[in-house]
């Protein structure tokens, strides 16, 4: 029942929200662009839409001041989308400004990147800009390498220090430890030093997302004599969510779990004993940690996120870039069903097209060009990241297949779909589509977690502005509405990728 209330809260307020719409001043057309600004690509793991403060209806439990005050400093946009609702595919459509199921024809975890796709930071760069990048790389292909494409270095960034792989081991990041472990890249997450250009870099000692805040901070304090793009991609708050500093466990009044340690034997399913997998698939589910604590690991990790945000904040004041650093923040995906994470009030969470998948915090920041304390209800696409960035640096984009279009120049018209694996959407106005099927895979979600009306592959039909949460299928009231907009997807499809991924015409199909 409480559930269903917080459910029916958020979803009056947006949809009032949404007819009393904010116009969000659009990039300042004068600002002189002989000084092109430096770039902040924040770009976070698996946040709840819910626990963005940012957002006036947020959840309360919350502590994120640093992260309000980003929002507090530009426009948050409160219906942005990602390509994916999971990190691989959703990172290569924020990196390339495209639906990255144009070339990844099964709509995997693992679209990988081919050479022909250019980058942010490859255009950038034509643009003057140094690029560096901290933190995560995952683009689904070729983990732990330096000699690919997916590899930064090899798709436009000047620098990077990071991990290439869907999550890293917060505490284990050293050398010595990925000795002594069987299979340091034995899951989906690994361990171990951090990859740093060409090499590698060993941390006897430190929290993973101080050492990424560390080195941005060290990044920032240099002399640079010419703008900078630096993507800074946290894996906060991806599992293993109970592995936060000590400090924050105590706030939120949590007991502190045994980091890793391959001596402790520690068994789960058919891993070996003492394998980094076994760990890791013990601890990233509803299980060894209950639902209440899992909660309360989540807001920690959250909690130590923010902070470290604001250390990078005042890094940029301190050594005034702020005053021509523009910021972009977002999550890869919306959050996960496992890790603690609250979408109210949006159905479904990570692994799903359901709004609670594909639905996001996002905000972006440019002091004198983009208006503070700003909202933008009207939705927009991870995709438009890319051409909104290019045109601040002065580019001008030939390339006719860039689904994104400029952030702050939304067209309430537009078409907007998704393809995950058997699954899609469309969405056009306050129209969406969608055979969404729910997938928590691992566990029971917690209890956080809103479920679907209906969890099949059958179609969908929703009016997002006055029902964001998805509880109302209109689908048999509006079967014209169904045709066009199964038309309009299908249209794209026959013009952007192969033809054998189109959708049957007969909505009973599906």
């Amino acid at each position: 029942m409480k559930q269903i209330l917080i459910l029916l809260t958020f979803s009056l307020i947006l949809s009032c929200n949404s007819e009393n719409k904010k116009s969000v001043t659009s990039i300042d057309k004068n600002t002189e662009q002989s000084e092109k600004p430096n770039i902040l690509l924040i770009v976070i793991d698996d946040q709840g839409y819910a626990d963005f403060t940012p957002f006036e209806n947020h959840d309360k439990t919350v502590y994120t001041p640093n992260i309000q005050r980003l929002g507090k400093s530009g426009t948050v946009f409160t219906q942005a989308y990602v390509t994916a609702p999971v990190c691989s595919p959703s990172r290569a459509g924020i990196i390339t400004g495209k639906n990255q199921f144009r070339w990844d024809k099964p709509a995997s975890w693992g679209p990988g990147l081919p050479d022909d796709v250019k980058t942010i930071p490859e255009y950038l760069k034509e643009a003057g800009y140094h690029t560096a990048r901290i933190g995560k790389n995952d683009l689904g292909q070729n983990f732990h390498k330096n000699d690919v494409r997916e590899y930064p270095l090899n798709h436009g960034y000047d620098e990077f220090l990071g991990f290439s792989a869907h999550a890293h081991d917060y505490w284990a990041n050293s050398q010595s430890i990925k000795d002594r472990t069987p299979d340091p890249y034995g899951t989906s997450a690994l361990l171990g030093p951090l990859m740093h250009n060409m090499g590698e870099k060993s941390y006897e000692e430190g929290y993973l997302t101080d050492i990424l805040t560390n080195e941005s901070i060290d990044y920032l304090k240099r002399k640079h004599d010419k703008p900078f793009f630096l993507t800074l991609a946290y894996s906060s708050v991806h599992h293993l969510i109970h592995e936060v500093p000590k400090k924050y466990l105590d706030k939120y009044n949590v007991k502190e779990i045994a980091n890793y340690d391959p001596d402790s034997l520690v068994a789960y399913g058919n891993h070996k004993k003492g394998s980094y997998s076994a760990y890791y698939d013990k601890y990233s589910r509803v299980g060894a940690i209950n639902t209440d604590n899992l909660r309360k690991y989540y807001l920690a990790n959250l909690n130590c996120l923010d902070d470290n945000i604001g250390r990078v904040l005042d890094a940029l004041n301190e050594t005034g870039l702020d005053k021509n650093t523009l910021i972009v923040f977002i999550s890869d995906n919306g959050g996960s069903p496992l890790n603690g994470s609250n979408n109210a009030p949006l159905t479904g969470g990570k692994y799903s097209l359901w709004e609670g998948g594909i639905r996001v915090p996002m905000a972006v920041s440019w002091p004198g060009n983009i208006d503070p304390n700003s909202t933008e209800n009207r939705y927009v696409s991870a995709t438009d990241i890319l051409p909104t960035l290019a045109k601040v640096a002065g580019l001008t984009i030939t390339d006719n297949n860039i689904d994104g279009i400029d952030l702050f120049e939304p067209n309430e018209e537009r078409l907007l779909v998704w393809k995950w694996q058997k699954t899609w959407a469309a969405r056009k106005g306050k129209w969406k589509i969608t055979n969404a099927k729910e997938n928590h895979w691992k566990s029971e979600p917690s209890a956080q977690y809103i479920a679907p009306i209906r969890d099949d592959l059958t179609i969908k039909l929703f009016d997002i502005e006055a029902d964001p949460g998805e509880r109302n299928d209109l689908s048999a009231k509006h079967p014209k509405i169904v045709k066009e907009l199964q038309d309009a997807y299908n249209a794209w499809c026959d013009a952007n990728i192969a033809r054998e991924t189109k959708q049957n015409k007969d909505p009973k199909k599906h």
